[in-house]
C-alpha cells in the first residue's frame, strides 16, 4: 500500500480511482467494512482504491480544551489496518486551523474532481465534511451528478443492536470492558511501549514484571487484566497491571506485565500488550506474602482466560 503525504502527492495513476474518506481512528469493524467494500469494488472495475483520511485527528484541533481526546490507534497501526483492507493507497491530509477553513465545496470541486477526477465514493452514514461540517451526503451526491462521479452511502453498521463507533469503542475501553471493546474492533485493543526499569517488587515476589512506558493516552482503568504479550513476533500469555501498588504504599501508576513461561531480560525492548480480559480491581493486600498467593491465583486465571480465547493470529501484529 502506498502512503502519500497529502492530496497534492497523490500520483496520476490514481485519477478516476474509487475513494473514501474519514478519520478511521481504530480501523474498527465498520470501517473495515467499507474499505474492503471500496478495494474489491475499484479491483472489480480495474480502478486503483484510494482512503483519504486525516492527521491529527479534526478533534484534537477544533476541540483541543474540551477533554482529552485519545486515539485508539496510533498513525502507523493505523496505516498498518488500512492495508490489511486491500486499499492501494491512503493520502493523509495534514489537518490544522488554515486546512479547517476549507469549505466543503472547495474540497468536492479542488480535490474530488479536479485532481482527482474520481469515479465514486463511498462514505459512512453519519460522514460529514468541509468547514463548520457543510458538506453530508445528500452534498456530495448533488456534486456528484455535476462532477460525475457516484456516492453509496454505507448504513449503520450495528453489532448486538449498537452502532459500531470510535467513540463507542472509546467509552468501553475507559470502561475496562476489553471484551465489547475486541468485539466491535474485530481484534484486541493494544498498547506498545519499551520497557524500563522498574522497583524490581514484582520479581522479589517470584513474578518478575516488565514496565512499560506506554505510546498511547488511551488505557483501560486501573485493575488486573489478562492479555497477550508479542515480543519479537512471539506470543506470551501475561498477567496485567495498571496502576498504583497500595501493598507497597506506592500510589504512583504504571502499566506493568508478567509473562508467562519466559525468562530474559526485556529492559529496552520494545513490547506489545493485547488487553484481553479485566480480571480484578487492585485491593490493598495485608503483607506480601497475601499479595504473592493472590498473583499467584492471577497468573492461573489468564492462563485459563487466555488458553480459552480463539484470537485469529493475524489480528495480534
Amino acid at each position: 500500500m502506498i502512503e502519500f503525504d497529502g492530496i497534492e502527492a497523490i500520483t496520476g495513476d490514481f485519477r478516476g480511482a474509487l475513494v473514501t474518506i474519514g478519520n478511521f481512528d481504530g480501523v474498527h469493524l465498520s470501517h473495515q467494512h467499507i474499505c474492503g467494500k471500496l478495494a474489491a469494488e475499484a479491483k472489480a472495475a480495474g480502478r486503483k482504491s484510494l482512503v483519504i483520511t486525516f492527521d491529527p485527528h479534526p478533534k484534537m484541533i477544533l476541540h483541543p480544551n474540551i477533554r482529552p481526546f485519545y486515539l485508539i490507534t496510533t498513525r502507523a497501526e493505523k496505516m498498518a489496518r488500512l492495508a490489511a483492507c486491500g486499499v492501494d493507497a491512503v493520502a493523509v491530509i495534514h489537518f490544522d486551523l488554515a486546512y479547517s477553513k476549507t469549505t466543503a465545496a472547495d474540497f468536492v470541486q479542488e480535490f474530488l474532481c479536479k485532481k482527482l477526477g474520481i469515479t465514486k465514493v463511498i462514505i459512512g452514514h453519519d460522514y460529514v465534511f468541509g468547514q463548520a461540517r457543510q458538506g453530508n451526503d445528500a452534498y456530495l451526491i448533488e456534486q456528484g451528478r455535476t462532477c460525475g462521479f457516484s456516492v453509496e452511502v454505507i448504513e449503520a453498521f450495528k453489532i448486538d443492536g449498537e452502532i459500531v463507533s470510535s467513540t463507542l469503542i472509546r467509552n468501553y475501553i475507559l470502561a475496562g470492558d476489553m471484551k465489547t471493546a475486541a468485539r466491535l474492533m474485530g481484534r484486541f485493543y493494544n498498547v506498545a511501549g519499551p520497557v524500563g526499569t522498574g522497583a524490581g517488587r514484582g520479581a522479589g515476589l517470584g513474578f518478575p514484571t516488565a514496565n512499560i512506558a506506554p505510546e498511547k493516552d488511551l488505557l483501560p482503568p486501573p485493575g488486573i487484566y489478562a492479555a497477550f504479550v508479542m515480543v519479537d513476533g512471539r506470543r506470551y500469555m501475561g498477567a496485567l497491571n495498571i496502576g498504583a501498588k497500595p501493598t507497597f504504599q506506592d500510589y504512583t501508576s504504571t502499566l506493568e506485565v508478567f509473562l508467562l513461561d519466559f525468562a530474559g531480560d526485556l529492559r529496552g525492548e520494545k513490547i506489545n500488550v493485547f488487553f484481553v480480559e479485566k480480571m480484578r480491581e487492585i485491593v490493598r493486600f495485608d503483607s506480601p506474602e497475601s499479595l504473592k498467593r493472590q498473583i499467584a491465583a492471577d497468573v492461573d486465571k489468564a492462563r485459563q482466560i487466555l488458553q480459552d480465547n480463539k484470537l485469529e493470529e493475524k489480528n495480534l501484529c
